[in-house]
């Protein structure tokens, strides 16, 4: 007997014209149906889960009041728009998000017309959701643009930066403020959601115009006291708003998000009032209806899959401690020692081990929200006073606050250390999510120390350098993950600053590994060695400044020197193919050969099988030497076959 949902009504949405045809006394099934299928689907796939369990009344009542895909509907980050790909004709892949050529994770523009501006970051919706409004008005077309942003995204300056360029264009653009961060209170009740009906109502904005032309015509103190009173009246009705309407906004609301009764009248009066930009203030509970017991901080942000019935999720037994749990405790035992140490974080204290450090040190941590570049120069102004901050910011994220690490860190040489999480490629999230460009951003900079983690001892070693480089910036880059299970040391050794080191030695084929590639460097060793090739492979340890006389004893002593990296073009290979020109190594007879990430942005997958498709597991390595050296797949050389 099959446990899934009863989907009756939702079988008859192929897309958002057939939802427009029911009557509105349907969507309230509809709604119930679609949020059946969302827990139903996650189950199978895992993802973000709760963002969008909380907004399906929110997303039938927009794809329902408003001409999409004409009307350009924008989900920033894309977090909640897995109900919003159900509807848009992508219900029968909704079980493959996430996963190997399936759905993305985010909104994608080559993948649905009902997708108008692809997300994965934060806090893009109303600058993109503007360019459309105000393109369309250029072009004198209908269309309106409609942002959905939540209440955490709101933290960023990017939104406010857009919202104060948003008067201009009118009545095309709607915000809808998604605030899941609080619960459904009374305030959010009948008399809220009628007050809203009515300030949203083409009568109400028809008289307030009227009263700002009357008002216009006022002595200076009249007219003062009657718009004081429009908006003492105004607030009164919407229970706030004030730094909205100073930024150009109307604002409507707070209103019931799970109340269609509610969302609908609202949203349609938004549609057709003249007046604009509207900002709508919808209160939604994330993580809606999941089938969980026990209660979760996060309210089930993303989950693994699990059983639809009993709710057991399912879980993988840890073979060794994640990189981001050794930082962690690294820090914690060198703050211990250090009271100058601060740790620092933009909305991610949890992804980055940075709500451990603030158990043991609450008054010495500081989450500052999904704001990148104020993280940084913060970090920077603590420097200043002899404080030693650690920014510890995903690799994807930290490129957002490339101006600052430039301009505040970097030309000023402070001692800011950047601890740089989910470095490499990351899986299901994909190329939003990808740490594939830091080693090139950062170690193309003056004053940089850069360092990228091979496992879990060198991660505390490295941990331990940078507490110990005070003359200028550093930054420590580490993968997503388990280790490979390697014995941590208690303490952390601080090491000799751009000094690698011999792993193992050979004499033919010298793998130069930065990074958590040392693993399959290793492996390729053997596999190079069961082929006759005797092997050397080095741990590079640093990016900038590179070990040159390591490079130069390699490429004294072997016919062919490979670099491996987990990052992008420009990177490590980059700085060591530099050297060696410079050098003359290039016009002997050395053979140098730089492994890298193809230059591509990577869709999502697995870990392990975009690794071997990029060319960087085992067998990628050795078929990278053997074409260097000229051999066939059978260690021949081509000359001799």
């Amino acid at each position: 007997m099959s446990n899934r949902p009863e989907t009756h009504l939702l079988d008859k949405v192929q897309s958002p014209k057939d939802l427009r045809k029911l009557p509105k006394a349907d969507l309230r099934e509809v709604a119930d149906q679609l949020r059946s299928e969302i827990i139903d689907a996650a189950s199978v796939s895992g993802g973000h889960f709760g963002a969008g369990l909380g907004v399906v009344e929110l997303t039938v009542a927009l794809h329902y009041v408003f001409d999409t895909p004409d009307d350009r509907l924008i989900w920033d980050v894309g977090h909640q728009a897995y109900p919003h790909k159900v509807l848009t004709g992508r219900r029968d892949k909704i079980r493959s998000i996430r996963q190997p050529n399936g759905l993305s994770p985010f909104t994608k523009r080559g993948e649905s017309d009902y997708d108008p501006f692809g997300a994965g970051h934060s806090s893009t919706s109303i600058s993109a959701a503007l360019g459309m409004a105000v393109a369309n008005k250029l072009a004198d077309k209908p269309g309106r643009a409609i942002a959905v942003i939540g209440d955490g995204a709101m933290s960023a300056g990017m939104a406010y930066e857009a919202m104060n360029n948003a008067e201009q264009a009118g009545n095309r653009l709607i915000v809808i403020l998604n605030d899941n961060d609080m619960s459904i209170a009374p305030a959010v009740g009948g008399l809220s959601a009628y007050l809203a009906k009515i300030i949203s109502s083409e009568t109400f904005l028809s008289l307030r115009g009227f009263g700002k032309k009357i008002i216009e015509m006022l002595p200076k103190p009249l007219a003062d006291r009657a718009r004081l009173a429009e908006e003492t009246a105004r607030g009164m009705a919407a229970g706030g708003g004030t730094l909205f309407d100073e930024l150009g906004f109307y604002y409507v609301g707070p209103i019931d998000g799970h109340n269609l009764d509610h969302l609908l009248p609202v949203l349609e009066n938004v549609r057709d009032a003249s007046d604009g930009p509207m900002l709508v203030h919808v209160v939604t509970e994330k993580g809606r209806g999941h089938p969980f017991i026990e209660p979760n901080q996060e309210k089930y942000h993303a989950v693994p899959q699990f059983n639809l019935v009993t709710g057991e999720r399912k879980k993988s037994t840890p073979k060794a401690p994640t990189f981001t749990n050794i930082f962690a405790e690294a820090l914690i035992d060198e703050a211990g020692r250090d009271e100058k140490i601060v740790a620092i974080t933009a909305a991610m204290p949890s992804g980055t081990g940075i709500d451990k450090f603030a158990k043991a040190f609450p008054d010495r941590s500081f989450d500052v929200g999904i704001a990148e570049q104020h993280a940084v120069t913060f970090a920077a102004g603590m420097a200043c006073e002899g404080y030693k901050p650690f920014a510890t910011i995903y690799s994807t994220f930290l490129q957002r606050a490339y101006d600052q690490i430039v301009h505040d860190v970097a030309v000023q040489n402070l001692p800011v250390r950047f601890a740089i999480d989910r470095a490499g490629l990351v899986g299901a999230d994909g190329p939003t999510h990808a740490g594939s460009f830091d080693v090139t951003y950062l170690a193309s900079l003056p004053n940089m120390v850069v360092m990228a983690a091979a496992d879990e001892a060198e991660l505390k070693h490295m941990v331990a350098t940078c507490v110990s480089i005070n003359d200028r910036p550093s930054a420590v880059r580490y993968p997503r993950g388990e280790g490979s299970g390697v014995e941590v040391p208690a303490r952390g050794e601080v090491l000799e600053i751009g000094k690698g080191r011999i792993v193992k030695r050979g004499t033919k084929v010298a793998i130069l590994s930065l990074g958590a590639r040392l693993g399959e460097a290793m492996a390729a060793a053997e596999q190079l060695e069961a082929r006759g090739l005797s092997t050397t492979v080095a741990d590079a340890r640093f990016a900038k400044p590179i070990d040159q006389q390591l490079i130069r004893d390699l490429a004294a002593t072997h016919d062919l020197v490979l670099t491996v990296e987990e990052g992008s073009i420009g990177g490590f290979g980059a700085h060591v193919m530099d050297f060696c020109a410079d050098e003359g190594i290039l016009d002997g007879r050395v053979r140098v050969r730089a492994l890298k990430l193809p230059d591509v942005f990577i869709d999502h997958g697995k870990p392990e099988q975009m690794y071997e498709d990029a060319g960087l597991n085992a067998s990628g390595i050795v078929s990278a030497v053997l074409k260097a050296l000229g051999h066939n797949s059978f260690g021949q050389s081509a000359a001799n076959t």
